[in-house]
């Protein structure tokens, strides 16, 4: 399995210059050129003959770039650092493995109770990075390893971030932004709610157990739960990776999970962020990708 650095798809302001973790996210080159396309002058010139078929389907192509559009400009400027799981057989009520070292309970306690709130604490990082400094003797072996990865699975809400790995404060997260593992695949998405999602990706996932990092592809995208895909243009799926494999891309996708327990997760992206998702209570599959 691969090891790389994972994605981080960050904030796109518009027409101001991007910033150095910007021009690393893939998302941000699918955007501009999408945004460019909406905003042009409708040509004034005279058809050719036998364009009304093209024109039509030129027409109905319209809407759905202007969803991606604004869906992904939604999705870049306010998921921020963390473009980081389904829910499938695995029991989130079974204890996880873990080697639980003096200091493990407690920081869990504040991470938990911060997780499913929304709310950080001022103690909050110290927490997270108690459990990432000693991670190695918590998740000493690839049994343990596997065991966090399995934990891993279920259906996510983000809830904090710190949006860098410079920042030492984490910020509650505004909208709603979910995040999807099982045993084969990897998705997220943004939406009004758990039953109202707008923009889902998915694709498989691939796991390196000694550094617990999750190299993640996609395969698909999904618009209100109804797959999208062979809609996707061209340029915006080059774009965005889509359908590639790991070994296409100079920067694929991933990211480190650094502790799990029944109520959280915890990762961090490419540019060292650290993000914290809640477990969601029903199967997020349904509202985002349909049957």
């Amino acid at each position: 399995t691969p090891s790389t650095p994972s994605l981080a798809p960050s904030t796109l302001p518009g027409p101001p210059a991007t910033t150095n973790a910007e021009r690393s996210s893939p998302f941000v080159s699918v955007i501009v050129p999408v945004v460019v396309v909406m905003d042009s002058e409708p040509s004034t010139a005279v058809a050719p003959p036998h364009s009304s078929s093209r024109s039509s389907a030129m027409a109905t192509c319209m809407p759905v770039r202007a969803c991606l559009s604004l869906f992904f400009f939604v999705y870049t400027r306010l998921c921020g650092a963390f473009a980081p799981a389904a829910s499938g057989s695995h029991d989130p009520r079974t204890a996880l493995r873990a080697v639980k070292i003096d200091g493990y309970d407690e920081a869990f306690e504040i991470i938990d109770a911060c997780a499913v709130s929304g709310a950080p604490t001022d103690d909050l990082y110290d927490a997270v990075r108690f459990i990432d400094k000693n991670a190695l003797k918590i998740y000493p072996d690839e049994d343990h390893k596997r065991e966090l990865r399995d934990g891993a699975h279920g259906s996510w809400k983000l809830q904090l971030a710190t949006g860098g790995g410079k920042y030492t404060t984490f910020k509650p997260v505004l909208i709603f932004a979910f995040a999807l593992v099982d045993e084969d695949n990897f998705g997220n998405g943004v939406g009004f709610g758990e039953r109202n999602i707008i923009l889902s990706l998915l694709g498989p996932h691939l796991f390196n157990t000694r550094r617990r990092q999750m190299v993640i592809t996609i395969n698909d995208m999904f618009l209100f739960g109804n797959e999208v895909t062979d809609y996707v243009p061209g340029f915006v799926r080059d774009g965005m990776g889509l359908g590639k494999r790991p070994e296409e891309m100079t920067r694929p996708p991933a990211f480190t999970f650094i502790g799990a327990s029944k109520s959280a997760l915890i990762a961090r992206g490419g540019t060292g962020g650290i993000a914290i998702w809640t477990r969601l209570s029903e199967d997020i599959r349904p509202a985002a990708y349909g049957n």
